[in-house]
């Protein structure tokens, strides 16, 4: 027999309770409705004062996301550190590799590191990043820029589902330079806005090998929205600031943290 309306809701609260977040797709998917029935459901449930309903699903009722930092604000914080970050993943690339670039401050400087990077020749190079795209777009020829297309997010210049994991699903890249707004032993690599962590979930999983590229501030830091475990990244390209202690504690646990020094002025 069919569930009820209000046993599938009580179904429904107790998912989102018990995860912290759950994806409207998904719960469709598990409880074998529409994604319309779900989001009525999570409707009558925000008014009964039981969730919230943020985009792409819900979470717990007190639970709120983190303020967010935008592109030009983030960019400006541990510049130097982040440069030196971005020139060492930079330079893992090859040419003829294909590449998926995730969007962030720190990916950003990556790209104008590749850009620089005049002897690399027919890389490839996937990003659902605006701000990033535009600074490719000067190694044009040499480097081919794909965009995701999906739904602008201004705060980040980036662009998100619907639709920006389409192309991704479609494509086995080399690697994935992924940024990230936290890096924790416990709970792995997060990041603090949801919609962008499901577009940073499907470059982890179209790439052979993954490269994370975060200063020492995001290492020891959790965040809502769940991007990968420690054991599906290959490498954490991080600032000579990091805490030793956590240092340690990440290759005991198996992921290669490489440690770079800031740049000077």
């Amino acid at each position: 027999m069919a569930d009820t309306a209000p046993r599938r809701r009580e179904r429904l609260a107790g998912a989102v309770a018990r995860r912290g977040f759950a994806r409207v797709a998904d719960l469709a998917r598990e409880l074998g409705v529409s994604e319309v029935t779900v989001r009525t459901d999570l409707a009558a449930l925000e008014a009964d004062g039981r969730l919230t309903r943020v985009h792409g699903g819900a979470m717990p009722r007190g639970l709120v996301a983190e303020r967010e930092s935008s592109l030009e604000q983030s960019r400006a914080r541990l510049a130097r550190a982040k440069s030196a970050i971005a020139e060492a993943a930079a330079a893992r690339v090859q040419s003829g590799q294909s590449v998926l670039l995730d969007v962030g401050s720190t990916t950003l400087a990556v790209a104008h590191a590749l850009v620089a990077r005049v002897e690399l020749q027919e890389v490839v190079v996937v990003t659902n990043g605006l701000a990033i795209a535009l600074a490719l777009e000067p190694g044009i020829p040499r480097l081919t820029v794909v965009v995701t297309g999906g739904t602008v997010r201004s705060l980040q210049h980036s662009l998100v589902n619907p639709l920006a994991t389409t192309l991704l699903e479609g494509v086995r890249a080399d690697l994935a330079i992924l940024g990230a707004t936290g890096v924790h032993l416990e709970h792995g690599v997060t990041n603090v806005n949801l919609p962008e962590a499901e577009v940073k979930r499907r470059m982890v999983d179209s790439a052979g090998e993954r490269v994370l590229v975060a200063d020492s501030s995001k290492v020891g830091q959790a965040h809502l929205g769940r991007v990968a475990a420690l054991a599906e990244i290959d490498e954490l390209i991080t600032d000579s600031g990091i805490d030793a202690g956590d240092a340690a504690a990440l290759r005991a646990a198996g992921l290669r943290v490489r440690e770079v020094a800031p740049h000077r002025r």
